[in-house]
């Protein structure tokens, strides 16, 4: 059996909750770890090589559902961006520019009265 903590592996002390191994200092000897829950502890590094050595922190099983110690809804779907998806439902933020005509030449009147110049048939700026 391996005493030294590996970074993302799970443990389990004395019987009781399983944990992660989430940090590793070594020039601070300590290792950070994170229960399922969201807990976040510290061990020093040598109290968890003792506690190894005589098998109280065991090996454990990572769990099923990665996300009880992440902040997210498990019901919830993503759009493949990270972001949760409503299925639809809810309208874009382009919608209200369907039917948006943005070639739409209009009157080039308006931009003579807004004071910019337009070009002359010869290609040169009038104003």
């Amino acid at each position: 059996m391996r005493v030294h903590p590996d970074v993302g592996k799970w443990y389990r002390a004395g019987g009781g909750e399983a944990f992660e191994v989430v940090a590793l200092d070594e020039d601070d000897g300590t290792v950070e770890v994170q229960y399922y829950d969201g807990t976040v502890a510290e061990f020093e590094l040598e109290d968890w090589k003792a506690q190894r050595a005589n098998g109280e922190i065991e090996d454990a099983e990572e769990p099923e559902d990665w996300t009880g110690s992440v902040d997210i809804d498990a019901e919830a779907e993503e759009d493949g961006n990270g972001r949760e998806s409503d299925g639809g439902n809810s309208p874009r933020r382009s919608d209200g520019l369907e039917g948006l005509d943005l070639f739409d030449a209009g009157d080039s009147s308006s931009a003579d009265a807004a004071g910019t110049e337009s070009p002359g048939t010869d290609g040169l700026a009038r104003g």
